[in-house]
């Protein structure tokens, strides 16, 4: 729902922390959830300059989680709550990889983009799809190899997001 992005955007910043670069993250120098790679991405797309992630700017932070985040898992399209579940799962591993694990919770084709299919297959059991959607979730961060590093963190988000969601969904 279109009044949820501030929401879910406060908690995934909650999740996400500030600035760090722990050797074992594949992702390497990440700040408030975004990598350096994904920074510089929208950085050259909006023709800036590469700069450190350290520097990420209050307006580039929200312009790179609707943009790259919540529109293309069309989180103003899907259900409050499942619009949440989806956009944490997109920022912490892929928005294809987010969008095919909540096609496989609504039992659609997992093509990787949400579209009407997913749209009306996610919009009949909110609550059934959240819980599908982040037990897959968690199956997916435990077959991880950094899981024994990572994990316990991960499942503790994955317990807030289903909360969370869940309460949104009402």
């Amino acid at each position: 729902m279109k009044e949820n992005f501030a929401r879910a955007l406060a908690a995934v910043l909650k999740s996400e922390g500030g600035f760090s670069n722990n050797p074992k993250d594949p992702g390497g120098a990440t700040n408030k959830g975004v990598t350096q790679a994904v920074y510089d991405d929208w950085r050259a797309r909006h023709g800036l300059d590469k700069q450190s992630v350290r520097k990420l700017a209050d307006n580039e932070l929200q312009a790179i989680y609707r943009h790259d985040y919540w529109d293309r898992v069309r989180g103003d399209d899907l259900p409050a709550g499942v619009d949440y579940a989806t956009f944490d799962f997109a920022v912490n591993s892929g928005v294809s990889r987010a969008a095919r694990f909540l096609q496989a919770a609504a039992g659609v084709a997992q093509d990787g983009a949400i579209g009407p299919a997913t749209l009306a297959a996610v919009r009949s059991e909110p609550a059934f799809i959240i819980s599908a959607l982040v037990d897959k979730r968690e199956a997916f961060l435990r077959s991880l190899p950094t899981f024994a590093t990572f994990g316990d963190g991960w499942m503790a988000r994955c317990d807030e997001v289903r909360t969370m969601a869940l309460e949104m969904a009402g």
